[in-house]
This record gives C-alpha cells, structure tokens and sequence, in this order.
C-alpha cells in the first residue's frame, strides 16, 4: 500500500498533533503501514510548547492529500468532514480514532473505526500501544500525555473519562515528567493571548459544526483572566464579524475559558441567538454572558447548542 498521511483536524490542538503523530508511529510499527503524521494547520503555542519540550519536529503543514499524492488518509481526533482535510471527500478513509460525536461522516468502503467516549484521542492511541504489545518512545508518550492534559484540563474538565487519570499517571512516568508540574507549565503556555490580534484569537481552536443546517463555529480560548480578552470585546467582535461574512456561519460563539477558576464566559454574534440564549438558559448582556463550571466544549456547550437549534 503507498503512504497514508494520518492527522488530526483542523486548527490542531495538543491532542490531534500528539494523537497522529503517535498513531502513525503505532500503524507503522503494529500494522507496517507507510504513515506520515501531517498538520491542518501550524501547531498553537500550547503545542509548540510540547513539542519543544520533548525535541520533536512539528509535522508538516499540508491542505491537500491529492496535492501531496496521496489517496488514502487515517483521522484522528476528529471525523467531521468540514473539520478535515480540503478534499476529504475525494479520498480514502482508511481508519477513524476519535473521541467526539460522530456527525456528517460517510465513507465508499469499510473501514477501521475506534470511538471511544474518554478524554482524548490520545487516550486511544496510548491502550491500543498497550493492547498490540508496542513500547511507547517516551517522546510519543509526551505527545500523548500533553494531548489528554491539553483536551482534559489537566483531568479538571467534566470529559475526563474513569480510565483517564491511570492512562495520565502512566504516560507521565514513561515520559518522565511530574504531572501536575509539567501539566500545568504546559497549559499556561497556551494562555499568553497578548500578542495575538484579534483573528487569531478566535481561530486559535474552533469548529464548524452544522446544526439544523446552520453552520455555527464554536471556538475556544484559554485564559488566566477572563476580563483581559473581554476588554478586547470590540476588536474580537470585529474579527468574528469578518469571519462570519466571508466564511457564511450563521453564528460564532466565543468560549474564553478560566483555566484557573474553571468557569467560561461565552461571546456569541449570529442569527440565532435566541437559540444561544436557551441553550445555556441566559441571557446575553452586550453579546456575552457567564457560563459557571463550563470548560468543555465538547460536552458543555456543542451538545446543549445542537439539542437548541433542533428544537
């Protein structure tokens, strides 16, 4: 069979980078499969933290898997079609890992599915290294390690599946880091939002999703104070604006996350914002509103947003 590019989606957190590259390493090694781990998107300084600390190139950035000659593809951390490669349709499927919903996915042959409803993508890859009998490179094990830091919060966030701190513990020791210290140096250098203007901030980590046939885009920050992005208010608003006339989202809604108090300020500008409003049962006061207890997009916000929209 000829290469395979693996990757995670697109706007690449800690866990698509660390799941895919980690993936590619264990379809190499378990199943001799011709794999390269590929980027949708330059790494975030989360990830770039990461991979800096353990000494590991970021993969190449590409668009287009028949620009690079390739047909067959494997996703990881994700398997919504708008969230993946440009020309997804016109390719192979070869196999899926993910974590997420399962939504606008449909494929022309079989293929190798692993969903399991747990913190990360990583998580994944880290039992099915142990499952094929593979040891785990301790570079690979902090690629892993940092996506379930990176898509749990440290363990703090609600989708933090039962087997998710023992799989934590164990990466940590291969990896050779303390968990807590390393974990938290490494989320708070994803939080340094100063330097970045304001369309960067609201792309650093978002997502379409297609809701009731309206293409909403959920995007997150995270932060050690709220107020600072909200004093940004006007700018950002701008930046959305732009974003949703030239991308077509019906909606945009902001989630800038406290990492430290655990809370989420929701920022939201569209169409339907009466269905934002009862979503959450709040009301928006100058396009934003508290959110209490809520970090996970995943699980605190797209469900809530998709069970409105189709009401």
């Amino acid at each position: 069979m000829s290469k395979i590019l693996v990757f995670g989606h697109q706007n690449p957190d800690s866990d698509a980078i660390g799941s895919s590259v980690a993936f590619a390493c264990l379809a190499k090694e378990a199943w001799g499969l011709d794999t390269e781990a590929v980027a949708l998107g330059t790494p975030n300084e989360e990830t770039a933290f990461v991979l800096d600390y353990f000494g590991v190139e970021a993969p190449r950035v590409v668009e287009s898997a028949k620009a690079e000659g390739v047909d067959t593809v494997i996703l990881t951390d994700h398997n919504e079609f708008q969230q993946s490669i440009s020309d997804i349709k016109d390719v192979t499927v070869y196999g899926v890992v993910d974590h997420h919903r399962v939504a606008n996915f449909e494929t022309a042959s079989p293929l190798f599915m692993r969903l399991e409803p747990v913190g990360s993508a990583s998580s994944i890859v880290y039992r099915m290294f142990k499952e094929n009998n593979l040891a785990v490179p301790k570079e690979i094990a902090g690629l892993m390690l940092s996506g379930l830091i990176s898509d749990t919060l440290l363990l703090k966030s609600p989708t933090t599946h039962p087997t998710d701190p023992q799989v934590a513990a164990e990466l940590a020791e291969i990896a050779g880091v303390n968990l807590e210290e390393y974990g938290l140096a490494m989320l708070k250098a994803g939080t340094n939002l100063s330097s970045k203007s304001a369309e960067e901030l609201i792309d650093i980590d978002a997502k379409t999703f297609d809701l009731n046939g309206n293409q909403v885009r959920v995007a997150q920050v995270n932060t050690v104070d709220i107020n600072e992005v909200l004093e940004r208010q006007a700018e950002i608003e701008a930046a959305i604006e732009a974003a949703r006339a030239a991308d077509g989202y019906s909606d945009f809604v902001l989630m800038i996350t406290d990492i430290v108090n655990s809370n989420s300020e929701i920022l939201a500008l569209g169409s339907n914002m009466d269905k934002v409003e009862a979503a959450f049962n709040f009301a928006l006061e100058n396009n934003h509103a508290f959110l209490e207890g809520a970090v996970s997009r995943k699980k605190q916000v797209v469900p809530q947003l998709t069970e409105s929209f189709n009401a």
